[in-house]
């Protein structure tokens, strides 16, 4: 019988089945997902609570519930959503405090090795941005250069901050599809 089991554990290993978020229950669900909106579960939360069906098993379907969430909560709940976004290159990544997530995102920029005069660019930037606006720049770096970063900051700092808000809200999304993307199949 060991000859057997070793066999048929050798021919057939076991796989996991894939994650499937609409099987899950609540807390294992906002445990894996409540971080992919910054500092955020609640979206999580409510989405869990939109009664999530097989649809919701991929990237796209889960950032879908995500996004109705969170653009159903109120203006002072995005701007809180808003605010708990790090800024760019800024003291919480120098003293190495930012999440898991926007560590990885922000180096693959080469924010994470900034020369002094960049570094001083981007505080410079940050604190003008936040003073206009009340709440951090935010844009989803992943596949950008700091050049690129640098660019839609200068451009960005002169929109209203209606247009701002709506700009931050929708990168906030992005940044979600692509952190979603990263765990489930498209």
């Amino acid at each position: 019988r060991i000859d057997i089991a070793e066999h048929w554990m050798k021919e057939h290993p076991f796989v996991p089945a894939a994650l499937k978020p609409s099987a899950m229950a609540l807390p294992a669900f906002v445990e894996k997902f409540g971080s992919i909106f910054e500092h955020s579960p609640w979206i999580a939360e409510r989405a869990f609570d939109m009664e999530l069906g097989p649809a919701h098993d991929s990237a796209g379907g889960l950032h879908n519930a995500l996004a109705r969430a969170f653009r159903s909560a109120s203006a002072d709940e995005r701007l809180g959503v808003l605010r708990a976004h790090p800024d760019l290159a800024g003291k919480l990544a120098q003293a190495k405090r930012l999440t898991a997530e926007s560590t990885a995102e922000q180096a693959s920029a080469g924010l994470d090795a900034l020369t002094d005069a960049e570094r001083e660019t981007f505080t410079t930037l940050n604190a003008a941005y936040v003073e206009k606006f009340g709440f951090p720049f935010i844009i989803a770096v992943k596949g950008l250069t700091k050049d690129q970063i640098l660019a839609a900051f200068r451009t960005r700092i002169d929109n209203s901050r209606d247009e701002e808000f709506a700009t931050a809200c929708a990168q906030v999304e992005r940044i979600a599809l692509l952190r979603l993307k990263d765990m489930l199949p498209e």
